[in-house]
C-alpha cells in the first residue's frame, strides 16, 4: 500500500524530504505546499504540484502523512497545531526547552481531529534522545553527555536569519575538546552548557542594520545562544556563499555508567553521528517516522507521540519476518 506524503514548506528540509521520499517506494509524494508564489519554486519531482500552504486543508483527504519543514523558532509552534486536526504530521520541533507545551499543543489537535502527530523528529530531538533512553535504562547509575557538532545547526541559524538586519547567516555548534576527552575517559565531569560548547555565527547583514544590535540580539537570545560562549563574524553574501553553503554537522551521545556490587567497573556507552548534510540526514528521519505515524494512526493511536512512543519495527518498510531475519 502507498503511503501518500505531502510536504509543507520547501527549503533545505522540504528538498531533502522529497529526495527522502524517492527512496522509500513505499512512500508517494503527492503535493508540496509553499508559503511562496507556486510558479516561483521548482522542485525535483516534475510530476507533483506545488499549491499555495493555504490551500493544504482542501488536500485533507488526499495526503496521508503531512510532513512539516518549517523552523522551529515561529513556524511549528503554529503551524503543526493547525494542521494535526486535519492530516497525521510529523515535525523537527527542536527547541527543547518548549517540547512540552508544544507537545500540549499539538496533543490537543490531533486528538480531536482523531489524527496522529509525532514531533521533535530528527536527530536531536530524535536519534539522540532514543539513545539517551536507552543508555539510561541499561546504566541506570551513571551520568549523560551530548556533544554537537562541528556543524552547521539548523534551529539555530533559522534564528539568526529572523534577527532584525539580518539578511542571511550560518551557525556552527562546536564542542569543546577538553570537555569530550574529559567524558571519554570515564571522569564523569560536571559540565555546564557553556563548558561543552562555543557557538560561532556568520552573519550577512542588510545594508546599514546596526551592527552591534543584531550581535547582542544574537548573544542575549534565549534557548539558543544565551547560554554559550557566541561570536559573531559579520561577513558578506558572497563570503557566505562561498565558504559556508554546506550544511555539515552530527555529534556525540556518551552515557559514563557503573555497575558491580561495589559499583567497581565503569561502562561508556557512545553513539556519533557524521553527517554531509544535516537537512537531508534530517529529513530522512522524517520520512521513516511519517510511516510510522501512518501505521500508528491505522491501528487507533491518535493524539501526539514522540519518537519515545513509537515501536522501532513500525519505522522500516520491512516486514517482521524480514527484520528478524536480516537485523536480529
Amino acid at each position: 500500500m502507498q503511503i501518500k506524503i505531502g510536504i509543507y514548506g520547501y527549503g533545505n528540509l522540504g528538498r531533502g524530504v522529497e529526495c527522502a521520499v524517492r527512496q522509500n517506494p513505499d512512500l508517494d509524494l503527492v503535493a508540496v505546499f509553499t508559503r511562496r508564489n507556486p510558479e516561483t519554486v521548482n522542485i525535483l519531482s516534475g510530476n507533483v504540484p506545488v499549491y499555495p500552504a493555504e490551500k493544504a486543508i482542501e488536500m485533507k483527504d488526499q495526503i496521508d502523512v503531512m510532513i512539516l519543514c518549517g523552523g522551529s523558532a515561529t513556524d511549528l509552534p503554529e503551524q503543526t497545531p493547525a494542521l494535526a486536526e486535519y492530516f497525521n504530521v510529523i515535525d523537527s520541533f527542536d527547541t527543547h526547552a518548549n517540547i512540552p507545551a508544544h507537545f500540549a499543543a499539538v496533543d490537543k489537535k490531533a486528538s480531536a481531529g482523531g489524527k496522529t502527530a509525532i514531533i521533535s523528529v530528527g536527530w536531536d530531538p530524535g536519534m539522540f534522545s532514543l539513545n539517551r533512553l536507552y543508555a539510561n535504562a541499561i546504566l541506570t547509575q551513571g551520568q549523560d553527555y551530548t556533544f554537537w557538532g562541528k556543524g552547521v545547526r539548523q534551529g539555530p541559524s533559522d534564528a539568526i536569519r529572523r534577527v532584525k538586519g539580518v539578511k542571511d547567516g550560518k551557525q556552527y555548534t562546536i564542542p569543546v575538546e577538553s570537555a569530550l576527552e574529559a567524558v571519554r575517559s570515564g571522569a564523569n565531569p560536571d559540565l555546564t552548557t557553556r563548558q561543552k560548547h562555543t557557538r560561532e555565527c556568520f552573519v550577512v547583514p542588510e545594508e546599514g542594520a546596526d551592527l552591534t544590535q543584531i550581535e547582542q540580539d544574537i548573544k542575549n537570545m534565549p534557548n539558543y545562544f544565551a547560554d554559550y560562549d557566541t561570536t559573531v563574524h559579520f561577513i558578506t553574501q558572497a563570503e557566505l556563499d562561498e565558504k559556508h553553503s554546506g550544511i555539515p554537522h552530527g555529534g556525540f551521545v556518551i552515557r559514563s555508567g557503573k555497575t558491580g556490587e561495589h559499583t567497581e567497573h565503569n561502562h561508556i556507552i557512545e553513539y556519533s553521528l557524521k553527517l554531509d548534510s544535516n537537512p537531508e540526514f534530517t529529513a530522512s528521519v522524517l520520512v521513516a517516522y511519517a510511516r510510522a505515524a501512518f501505521r500508528m494512526n491505522q491501528a487507533g493511536q491518535n493524539g501526539c507521540k514522540t519518537v519515545f512512543d513509537v515501536a522501532p519495527a513500525l519505522l522500516s518498510a520491512k516486514t517482521g519476518e524480514e527484520l528478524r531475519k536480516m537485523l536480529l
